[in-house]
């Protein structure tokens, strides 16, 4: 009977079937390219593999490659009679994450993990902030992923995916100095590790280490593959930080060849939040609107979330239409605010047209309610901070120094403010 990395029990006799099986599992849970390859290896060695399969089209479905994934998923489901119970729950789990049956499938990952809490490649679906907790809606996801996590760390150890995840959950609660160390022997154990690497740098930001932040984020994204599942947000990161410290010519630079649609390769999530979410920052740091390029976002945005439903990008879309003037698109998401923060896009709507308006009061009245639990939009609290910078804005804007001095004191961390007031006082 042969095993996974993780000790679980898996149907193949081919020993050189499994080699790759767990070689395209690794590959995954880095965000490093070859997992299909990998994959595509274990089935070609045992086309009766049912894991190898279900895990092909798991990997597809997060580059967005919906009809190769479903294709993938049918081979799975037709070869899941006589595997084990695990196996065959491993393939309806995964099955309703890519058909998009998101709160079933996490009740069903609850039930599953009592019994497997190593099976890694039904866990990962709840790791990080674009998970079937992040994207839950719900007031205290945050938290939730956190306790998740924790119950299951005496199960993996020193495992690098888990550990890498589990400091992410840390981060995004707080809890910097045991972040920092869990992350660090993750990071340590597999250097290669895409996801250490952007956990790295939401700590460092998160702790106001630009400087650090910026000089591993660059260093590192020097060998990481382009074609990679995190290449785009990664490089996000290092445009922002180049923003921050003024340094704007090369922000501008990395964002035109690994960000903006057509030049980038991420997956269209990525694409769609990362550029608007840097559109508007550039604009509250004082650089002039480009139009074109909100044009080209909106446009990017209508084709590829035209029907709400993923309420984060729903979010950055609503920024984009607002910003054009795309007031058809805009009311979709105001009338048809579909997902599970949809009333929080519906206010975002609201938000961002009065923004363009210059009707900062309105967009204070709009946004200040929910401050509180923006967190039900999906996302890091460092892809959340543009919510802050747009409300330090209207402040500022309405000649309100001393209610922007307050939310600069409570905000969490201190980073970069100063150039961010700077552009807004300008």
């Amino acid at each position: 009977m042969k095993q996974d990395r993780y000790g679980n029990i898996v149907s193949t006799a081919s020993q050189a079937a499994l080699d790759a099986y767990v070689e395209g599992v690794d590959l995954f849970l880095a965000a490093q390219v070859g997992a299909d390859e990998a994959f595509g290896k274990a089935i070609a060695e045992d086309p009766s593999f049912a894991l190898a399969h279900i895990a092909l089209a798991r990997s597809l479905q997060t580059q967005a490659k919906t009809a190769e994934a479903i294709t993938a998923l049918a081979s799975a489901r037709d070869l899941a009679s006589g595997l084990s119970l695990r196996e065959r729950a491993h393939i309806s789990i995964i099955g309703n994450v890519i058909e998009g049956n998101g709160a079933l499938a996490y009740q069903e990952i609850l039930t599953h993990i009592k019994d497997h809490p190593r099976d890694a490649m039904v866990v990962q679906p709840c790791a990080g902030v674009f998970s079937l907790i992040g994207f839950s809606g719900r007031p205290g996801r945050e938290a939730e992923s956190l306790g998740f996590f924790t119950a299951l760390q005496s199960s993996y150890g020193e495992d690098w995916w888990f550990n890498a995840t589990f400091a992410f959950a840390q981060v995004e609660t707080g809890q910097l100095a045991q972040a920092e160390v869990t992350l660090e022997r993750a990071y340590a154990a597999n250097p290669t590790n895409g996801n250490a690497a952007h956990y790295k740098g939401h700590l460092q930001y998160e702790a106001g280490e630009i400087k650090a932040g910026r000089r591993f984020i660059r260093e590192w994204r020097k060998s990481y593959d382009r074609r990679a599942l995190l290449h785009c947000h990664i490089s996000w990161h290092e445009a922002l930080w180049a923003l921050e410290a003024g340094d704007n010519a090369e922000a501008w630079q990395i964002i035109e060849a690994d960000v903006r649609p057509g030049f980038s390769v991420g997956p269209p999530i990525n694409i769609l939040t990362d550029m608007a979410a840097f559109l508007l920052r550039a604009e509250l740091a004082g650089e002039a609107r480009r139009d074109d390029l909100w044009l080209e976002i909106s446009q990017y945005a209508a084709t590829y979330f035209g029907n709400p439903g993923i309420s984060f990008a729903d979010a950055h879309a609503a920024i984009a239409h607002a910003m054009v003037g795309n007031n058809e698109a805009l009311a979709k998401l105001e009338d048809d605010p579909a997902g599970p923060a949809g009333d929080m896009v519906k206010a975002l709507a609201g938000v961002y047209r009065a923004f363009v308006n210059a009707d900062w009061q309105e967009v204070i009245t709009l946004l200040a309610p929910i401050m509180s639990t923006h967190e039900r939009i999906g996302g890091s609290r460092a892809q959340r901070d543009l919510l802050e910078f747009t409300l330090l804005n209207a402040l500022l804007k309405l000649g309100q120094p001393e209610q922007a001095s307050l939310l600069l004191t409570l905000r969490r961390p201190l980073i970069a403010d100063a150039r961010y007031v700077a552009g807004l006082g300008a």
